[in-house]
């Protein structure tokens, strides 16, 4: 019989439990709810303020969107350019087609060569006539000449910036060396190995120019905001007073500043995406006609356009959340 009457005292104090913690939950809620409403409001009190915050959190926003699309289609571009290049080793014009193919053999066994293709001396007369053939003064050049064009192997590596394989095949292989044509040096990339490491610089200066700036704005918009949050602070002392003596818990107080830097964050980047997206469409044409791989970052950036703005306003919200808790921790003395 006494299991039996403790059983209902069991269940009732379990029913209690449950519906205090219901209503816990309940009054967690509504306080959030009226914080996020308390933050809003106060975004839109002072504008000029709100604008000021604003426009800084977009800049820097902006600059750290573009420091990412530029790197990233100047990476495109020097990959797309070392997937052009090819390398040429030149033959004497007394090798025979065994000869060719022999030495052709010795290269494409090298790990770092991906294929090697053999041009005859006639095959490389005719590709240069039909090249210069609106140009009278070249074509009567060609059939003056007495002197024959080379047996050219046209090599495509692995890595363009690593010819250490080819270069010790020229220097040491016996096959190699009684074929290559004297008066011709092996063209190791040549203009096009500059070409890439011009803008493989550039590429890399970009990345630590977008890195700077990116530090330089967040910090600029961390003291922006930190200053907004406390003017908000300094205006609202009287009413803050009120919520403390009244009994208000610390994160009442302090949750409406975080939402207000939030909201912040919020518009920037909403801004910032649509300025970025926008640049990058328009200067899309200009780019492609320099040959600069700007297709695949544009097509990327818009298959994910909303991780990308997803992305942008979490920034915006960490530097929000950053700048406001040193500013209430400093001046919110709780």
């Amino acid at each position: 019989m006494a299991k039996k009457a403790s059983q209902p005292k069991t269940a009732a104090k379990q029913s209690s439990k449950a519906l205090r913690q219901q209503k816990r939950h309940r009054r967690q809620w509504i306080t959030f709810w009226r914080m996020c409403r308390y933050g809003v409001n106060n975004f839109t009190r002072n504008a000029w303020l709100t604008i000021a915050a604003t426009a800084v959190m977009t800049i820097t926003l902006f600059v750290i969107f573009v420091s990412f699309a530029a790197h990233n289609v100047l990476f495109d571009t020097v990959a797309q350019l070392r997937d052009k290049v090819q390398i040429s080793l030149y033959l004497d014009t007394e090798t025979t087609q065994e000869e060719a193919d022999a030495v052709a053999d010795e290269v494409r066994d090298q790990s770092s060569v991906i294929s090697v293709t053999i041009r005859t001396p006639d095959q490389a007369r005719n590709e240069f006539i039909d090249e210069y053939k609106s140009d009278p003064d070249a074509l009567e050049a060609v059939t003056e000449a007495t002197n024959q064009f080379p047996w050219t192997l046209t090599i495509k590596v692995v890595d363009i910036n690593d010819t250490t394989q080819l270069a010790a095949l020229v220097e040491d292989n016996d096959t190699v060396k009684d074929h290559l044509d004297p008066d011709r040096d092996a063209s190791f990339a040549g203009t096009r190995r500059e070409a890439i490491e011009t803008i493989a610089g550039a590429a890399k200066f970009a990345q630590q120019v977008g890195i700077i700036l990116s530090v330089v704005f967040v910090a600029v918009s961390m003291l922006i905001i930190f200053n907004t949050i406390r003017m908000a602070i300094f205006n609202r002392r009287e009413e803050i007073q009120m919520m403390k003596l009244i009994g208000a818990e610390r994160s009442f107080i302090r949750g409406p500043f975080l939402v207000e830097a939030v909201v912040y964050g919020f518009f920037a980047a909403l801004i910032a995406t649509g300025l970025g997206f926008g640049l990058l469409v328009l200067a899309a044409p200009a780019l492609q006609a320099q040959d600069i791989a700007v297709q695949g970052t544009l097509n990327l950036m818009t298959f994910y356009a909303g991780f990308v703005l997803l992305a942008m306003i979490l920034i915006g919200a960490i530097i929000g959340i950053i700048s406001s808790s040193l500013a209430t921790r400093r001046y919110l003395k709780l």
